[in-house]
């Protein structure tokens, strides 16, 4: 029994991340661009090895094709 309470505290871990992740990027784009941005200069550095380095190109947000209001959210295209 205790083991199915905490997955099931998992899973509901899990939804509400999930949840947040979602209002982040629709709520707040500039903001969530910028937290990825942080976490994924260092990963870049030189030295670092090749699997850091392209887990650090998947977290880095697509380039910015917009103006300076533009939030990255690629619905100009």
């Amino acid at each position: 029994m205790q083991a199915s309470l905490l997955l099931q505290y998992l899973v509901v871990a899990l939804a509400v991340l999930a949840s947040a992740a979602v209002v982040m990027r629709k709520q707040f784009p500039n903001v969530t661009r910028k937290l990825r941005i942080a976490l994924a200069l260092p990963l870049l550095r030189e030295g670092r090895p090749a699997w850091v380095r392209a887990l650090a190109r998947k977290i880095a947000p697509p380039g910015q094709g917009g103006g300076k209001d533009c939030g990255g959210c690629n619905g100009c295209g």
